[in-house]
């Protein structure tokens, strides 16, 4: 069993903050996939199904973000779980602008409270993970209240497409492509639009000369 988990905090305030694309990454899987969120389990949320022949377990963790690793390792542990192969984080990242997401194959928890606690139940830090860009705190911010604050119009656009290219990384991993999706994926935003449109004048510029 593939364990997908995004991270988040369970309630309606929190709900369309930037601290839940964790959540907001895994309900977009489960719509992609058919996979309906449907029971609770594992001090979660959850759904089973397939993604490209693969079992998984879709899981939202319902014991807020700083206690993560307890649905997280409870989960992992009770299916037997190898996390270096079976187990993708997906979380939010403020070193990431909107619009960028980020894998690794393993890592520390770089600050962030709920990949630390998973790495403290599961004893280890070589797991999958998913970052989504949700940009720095503002000059003068607290951290807490920057995470737990809302987008803007513009950047929520920005984050539903990187929520978008998060599914299709996830259908990867779970296939065991991390490496190519990495390679497709940790390109940021703007150096890719910058590369495309290189890439789009280039074959104009070819057509021209062949006429």
């Amino acid at each position: 069993m593939f364990i997908i988990a995004g991270l988040g905090n369970p309630g309606r305030e929190y709900e369309g903050t930037r601290h839940n694309v964790g959540f907001d990454a895994v309900s977009a899987i489960a719509e992609r996939y058919g996979i309906g969120m449907d029971f609770l389990k594992h001090k979660a949320q959850c759904g089973k199904g397939v993604i490209e022949g693969v079992p998984v377990m879709l899981l939202c963790p319902l014991t807020y973000m700083n206690l993560s690793g307890e649905s997280v390792g409870e989960a992992v542990h009770y299916y037997k779980a190898d996390p270096t192969t079976d187990l993708l984080v997906i979380f939010d990242d403020i070193s990431l602008e909107p619009g960028n997401i980020r894998l690794r194959k393993k890592g520390s928890a770089g600050g962030h409270n709920g990949i630390k606690d998973i790495i403290a139940h599961l004893g280890t830090q070589d797991f999958a993970r998913i970052k989504i860009g949700v940009g720095g705190k503002p000059a003068g911010w607290d951290l807490k209240d920057h995470v737990l604050g809302h987008f803007s119009q513009q950047e929520r656009e920005l984050v539903d497409e990187a929520i978008g290219r998060a599914v299709e990384a996830a259908a990867m991993v779970v296939q065991g492509r991390i490496d190519a999706a990495m390679n497709q994926f940790n390109e940021k935003k703007e150096k890719k639009e910058k590369r495309e449109k290189q890439q789009e004048a280039d074959e104009s510029q070819g057509g021209s000369d062949e006429a």
